[in-house]
């Protein structure tokens, strides 16, 4: 089942959208859950939530996946640049527009507002080996922040078309910051058509820069003593469409031990 409930986005002071997944035997059980919490959640579980009228069909998914779980989607906000600085732990100029990242107050909202509501009125298991974090592309640059400068709360990451490469000396520094604990893992993905322009003049995936810069972070984490799953998307697009399929790549490596 999904609940749609509001929640006071006190960095921008408006509301947010929160989409949340419950097994649908829930209200027939005494079970306890992990939870995992998602960037754009509008855009998880129903076409007609979806920015561009195509989901994740992340309920599809759920619905038929062995094991069950809670998930916690937040919205962002629709309106200009708004999700951009949201959804930004790291101040950048996109164009000639320089946006001024909260994306760390974001995280602040998650930790202090959302995740103590959630367990307190949900049956969740609380602690850090049952709390993971995902998002696709801005949402997927929080979901690397937040693993890392929070990893105390979250021990897994989804990061979906994360940009690596304009990313990599900020993921970078966060990383020489971060104290992490061995059990933290996480997936990275990137599409073949947003790979830059390498890819777009034949060569493979291993030559293009997103890919190096990529493969390079993976290697840094697991020198830092962390696990990693990357994922190269044959004809990869930068949409839900494409994101959809991956969705049981990165489950199952999070929580199943399932690797590619």
């Amino acid at each position: 089942m999904i609940i749609k409930r509001n929640s006071w986005y006190w960095p921008a002071e408006r509301e947010r959208m929160l989409h949340i997944y419950l097994p649908d035997d829930y209200d027939q059980s005494d079970e306890h859950y992990p939870v995992m919490y998602f960037f754009d959640g509008h855009n998880l579980f129903y076409n007609e939530d979806a920015t561009y009228g195509k989901s994740w069909g992340l309920k599809e998914f759920l619905d038929s996946w062995p094991k069950k779980m809670i998930i916690v989607g937040m919205e962002c906000s629709h309106e200009g640049y708004a999700r951009l600085s949201e959804y930004n732990p790291y101040d950048r100029r996109w164009g000639k527009t320089y946006v001024k990242g909260i994306g760390d107050q974001t995280f602040q909202w998650i930790l202090q507002d959302i995740k103590p509501v959630i367990d307190q009125e949900y049956r969740t298991y609380p602690f850090r080996e049952a709390t993971g974090i995902a998002g696709s592309s801005m949402g997927g640059v929080m979901a690397v922040y937040g693993v890392l400068k929070y990893n105390e709360y979250f021990s897994k990451s989804a990061v979906v078309s994360g940009g690596f490469f304009y990313n990599l000396s900020h993921y970078r520094k966060t990383l020489s910051e971060s104290s992490l604990s061995p059990d933290t893992r996480l997936y990275m993905s990137w599409g073949e058509q947003e790979a830059g322009n390498a890819a777009r003049n034949g060569n493979n995936e291993y030559d293009t820069r997103e890919a190096r810069a990529a493969r390079k972070f993976s290697e840094e984490l697991k020198t830092a003593g962390i696990d990693t799953q990357i994922y190269f998307q044959p004809q990869g697009r930068h949409c839900e469409e494409d994101w959809e399929k991956q969705v049981p790549l990165f489950m199952n490596y999070l929580w199943c031990d399932q690797r590619l």
